[in-house]
């Protein structure tokens, strides 16, 4: 058994159900029971025509912009679809809204040249300046998305293209798994590893009938998703840093006051 500074503690993942593996794995190793119940669920965008019809045409623009290791699993999934390579990319600058963006970037065989040290929108705007003006950007993201990245670079001169890579969607069998969870002890604290896994958090608690126990704590990835938090009258109890998912893990035994 493993003696962590989490042992005996309950932990919720809230992360998409293909991407929660790997928290729960860190927090295990810490000692921890963590608990997957994904509040969100990626899916296909309702066509890939625009994308397609941009990775057909790369040479047109001068940088790309990609907002998670989600779009570049599917970029990724479209070139082999498509018949393309990823050293077609070579010519292009890329900019990585995080680590772990530019982390999947580099297994696919792509260099990101501009990784903000924070995972934020604004911050991947302040870490690309004045290098952008007047280029042609292609942004792959949600389809549903903050428009920071793409007003701030259309503000500069630049001339914006936005695909959408997938669809992030509310899973439907995690209502009933909130309604089971919360109906026992609570978990002693919930990730988030975005603003709009917090959103749905409390829309998953109200439709299971679920009131957000006291004491329970939250610990955030980020700025913007601690700002939501905040929004829904709940102050994290930690903020990872650097903001992966090796640093939420830090920030929940930080968040636990253990340490």
């Amino acid at each position: 058994m493993s003696a962590g500074p989490l042992v005996g503690k309950r932990v919720l993942v809230t992360r998409a159900r293909h991407q929660a593996g790997q928290l729960a794995a860190e927090l295990n190793k810490l000692g921890a029971e963590a608990i997957e119940i994904p509040a969100i669920e990626i899916v296909e965008p309702a066509s890939y025509m625009a994308l397609d019809a941009a990775l057909w045409n790369l040479a047109r623009f001068q940088w790309l912009v990609v907002t998670s290791a989600n779009s570049v699993r599917v970029i990724v999934g479209r070139c082999v679809a498509l018949g393309l390579s990823t050293t077609d990319f070579s010519d292009l600058k890329i900019a990585a809204i995080g680590a772990s963006t530019a982390r999947a970037l580099s297994e696919a065989g792509m260099a990101a040249t501009v990784t903000p040290k924070e995972y934020v929108a604004e911050a991947l705007v302040e870490a690309l300046g004045d290098q952008a003006d007047g280029a042609n950007v292609l942004i792959a993201r949600a389809a549903v998305a903050r428009d920071v990245i793409p007003d701030a670079l259309t503000a500069r001169g630049a001339r914006v293209t936005v695909v959408e890579a997938y669809r992030t969607v509310v899973p439907e069998d995690s209502v009933a798994k909130m309604a089971e969870l919360f109906a026992g002890e609570p978990p002693d604290a919930a990730t988030f590893a975005s603003s709009s896994s917090v959103t749905i958090f409390f829309l998953l608690l109200g439709a299971a009938g679920c009131k957000r126990p006291e004491g329970m704590r939250a610990i955030s990835i980020g700025p913007i998703t601690s700002q939501t938090l905040r929004e829904h009258g709940w102050e994290p109890a930690a903020e990872a840093d650097p903001h992966d998912v090796a640093g939420l893990a830090a920030a929940t035994v930080r968040g636990l006051g253990i340490g």
